[in-house]
């Protein structure tokens, strides 16, 4: 690709506010309806969805977990997870994108000074929207008067692309892990347009390079210094729901493709129904359970919520892999056809399970359970 994006001032018009649970879900499932229409078409040509991040902005989905201190809604989480599922169904890239923006406000509610909050969270509710990245091995962050200058280059991390703000994980000197608020019209940083994968082919992923760049102190705050933070819980639920999203897509399309066929196997079709319902129903416990992790961050209530999302994450993993395979198991050549493009849902998952750290988790999982008092 190779491709260099310049962040230019947005358009786009002041976000609506949205002001309960039922006007969010309500508001998602219109907005996937109308995402789902060409999500094949976008896939096959790497359409970018610029038009459809900025109808979310505009919606006001993108400011639902802006907490009340700064005049948001905040969400319950199992109703956030349910809403990225939501849209994921609609256009799997889309719902990743959610996926990085919503973790990255969790970071920022969670480690940033008020001032910070303040202003950035006032940014989100105008409809701004915000991606993590970790800056790579070799990225210089040397001490220059009230901040520091930064040179150096992010990790390719979806929803870059579409980001009006980049919190770039980092180490400070000596070893301070920071993480520092990056606007995407600052000059000198660059965002190159270098995603090539199979799937997940218009979530957004690129790389930011910044040549030197002075970043001011009050634009950074410390990182998380738990394993089990409650930003890293929100990734991985988050995770689980777009892969939930992949599953219900694929779902209706293996249902599409089966028609009038679907008695023939009702066995199978009902195993991979109960797998997806048994999958949303983790996500809403894991998200309860990082409801109490959140009102009350000791370290046992976050490391419980890390277990519940991590299952979470991989179940729903395991569900659109299955979902996705059985399109072509179930419907046979009816699903073969290279226009209907339902080899998407399987590209798709495939690469967005690329993400989720399985083996360390399963061991943390082990670890977790191990423990005396939890046999």
């Amino acid at each position: 690709m190779g491709t260099v994006s310049q962040f230019q001032e947005s358009l786009r018009p002041p976000a609506h506010r949205i002001e309960s649970e039922e006007e969010a879900i309500s508001t998602a499932r219109d907005l996937a309806a109308a995402f789902r229409h060409q999500a094949s078409e976008r896939d096959i040509n790497r359409i970018l969805p610029f038009a459809e991040l900025d109808a979310l902005s505009v919606s006001g989905l993108t400011a639902i977990t802006v907490p009340p201190d700064h005049e948001g809604l905040d969400v319950s989480n199992a109703l956030l997870a349910e809403i990225v599922a939501i849209i994921a169904e609609g256009d799997a890239s889309i719902g990743e994108t959610l996926e990085n923006h919503f973790s990255a406000l969790e970071t920022l509610r969670t480690q940033a000074a008020e001032d910070l909050k303040a202003s950035l969270f006032a940014r989100v509710l105008l409809g701004d929207r915000f991606a993590g990245a970790a800056l790579t091995d070799g990225t210089e962050l040397t001490a220059e008067g009230p901040g520091y200058r930064l040179s150096g280059r992010t990790r390719q991390v979806p929803g870059i692309l579409f980001a009006d703000w980049i919190a770039a994980a980092a180490t400070a000197p000596p070893s301070r892990p920071v993480t520092l608020y990056l606007a995407r019209g600052e000059e000198g940083l660059q965002v190159v347009d270098d995603w090539d994968g199979f799937g997940q082919r218009t979530n957004g992923s690129a790389t930011a390079i910044v040549g030197t760049l002075h970043v001011n102190a009050d634009a950074i705050a410390p990182a998380p210094s738990s394993g089990h933070s409650t930003g890293i819980s929100l990734g991985l639920l988050l995770k689980a729901g777009v892969s939930l999203g992949i599953a219900r897509a694929a779902w209706s399309d293996l249902m599409t493709a089966i028609g009038d066929r679907s008695t023939t196997v009702l066995p199978q079709i009902g195993e991979r129904a109960i797998r997806i319902e048994a999958t949303a129903a983790a996500l809403e416990r894991a998200g309860r359970k990082l409801d109490i992790a959140q009102v009350n961050p000791v370290e046992a209530a976050m490391a419980d919520a890390h277990f519940s999302a991590s299952a979470a994450a991989i179940l729903a993993e395991e569900t659109a892999l299955d979902t996705a395979n059985a399109l072509f198991e179930l419907a046979g050549e009816t699903s073969a056809g290279i226009g209907l493009n339902l080899d998407r849902h399987w590209r798709n998952t495939r690469i967005h399970a690329l993400s989720l750290p399985r083996d360390k988790l399963l061991h943390t999982a082990g670890e977790y359970m191990s423990e005396p008092g939890r046999a």
